[in-house]
């Protein structure tokens, strides 16, 4: 680890070594008895990490050293290995509760590289700057690969997030408040994800200063790099870049954005594959996000592949996928 990373790998040690839920625990055990002796480190984030809830689907991401021992049959693990991650559903109990959880299987080596920069998608990453807890780690050497994994994903975020600001013949300022917000813009917009600008607004509040000071440690250590020129004017970070490399960096931006929409449809499509009753879970985020109730009939339900595409047209037409 890099002397300028310090206090982003302190922070991101702290974070992510927190005690976890008996929740979330117990779901770990079901993923660990899944998986075997693959497995390297289970995290839990998301929705139910921030609001501290047991509801609704509890969010994992199970890392694993080798796709084919992961598991019982070799189709999984090959296509898991052609477009990572795979995600898939479960439930159990704990005690007279049932928990639903959904959980990405990823090898480490993809999961470093899905957070580095030169991802084409943002999804792995754009998590990963975001508070998580790590239930179970195997060894220190899984613990040390964590925490060099969520130093590269606030590196990213910043990094991708800086040429898409407003700037002044490559000066920039900006308050933690706007940056993460537009962060989070960035990144739902080359997905196909749908989130409101509320949603956007209340996931920065959720944890206004573990974000405050992870963007103070990254750009920190990108001025440490001498990547970029670094000041600070009250709440303000005033930011300067070669115009060059400002440019450059905007027109990578655009070019990957298709690339990373399409990605995206194919994992949609894998994910319909792997992760069980797929369709109306769908049709539930869609509500939870946006507000937008679409009723499934019996036959989409029990033939979503041949009857339910209609429904999801009608979505994207109306533009609340994107």
């Amino acid at each position: 680890m890099k002397q300028s990373h310090a206090a982003l790998a302190q922070l991101a040690s702290n974070t992510l070594f927190r005690p976890a839920s008996e929740a979330a625990s117990r779901v770990c055990e079901e993923i660990r008895s899944r998986h075997g002796d693959a497995l390297v480190a289970v995290l839990f984030y998301g929705s139910c990490l921030r609001g501290e809830s047991s509801e609704g689907v509890l969010d994992f991401y199970a890392l694993v050293d080798d796709y084919v021992r992961a598991y019982d049959a070799r189709w999984p693990a090959w296509l898991n290995a052609a477009f990572p991650p795979s995600v898939f559903y479960l439930e159990c109990d704990a005690g007279s509760q049932r928990l639903r959880a959904k959980v990405a299987v990823i090898s480490v080596r993809d999961f470093l590289r899905g957070v580095g920069a030169r991802s084409v998608r943002s999804g792995i990453w754009a998590r990963f700057c975001q508070p998580s807890v790590a239930v179970w780690v195997r060894d220190a050497a899984a613990r040390e690969a964590l925490v060099a994994a969520v130093v590269r994903a606030a590196l990213t975020a910043v990094e991708r997030t800086l040429p898409q600001l407003p700037d002044a013949r490559g000066m920039q300022r900006f308050d933690a408040t706007s940056f993460w917000q537009a962060s989070f813009r960035e990144t739902y917009a080359a997905e196909l994800r749908a989130e409101s600008d509320t949603t956007i607004q209340n996931l920065y509040h959720t944890a206004p200063e573990y974000y405050a000071r992870l963007l103070e440690a990254a750009l920190e250590s990108l001025a440490g790099e001498r990547r970029i020129a670094l000041r600070r004017d009250g709440a303000l970070w005033i930011v300067e870049h070669p115009l060059r490399r400002l440019r450059r960096a905007r027109t990578i931006a655009r070019l990957r954005r298709p690339a990373a929409k399409l990605l995206a449809l194919i994992q949609l499509l894998k994910s319909a594959c792997t992760f069980g009753d797929w369709l109306p879970y769908a049709l539930w985020k869609l509500e939870r996000h946006t507000g937008t109730r679409l009723v499934l009939t019996e036959r989409q339900r029990r033939h979503p592949w041949l009857f339910g595409w209609p429904l999801i047209l009608r979505v994207l037409r109306r533009g609340e996928l994107r």
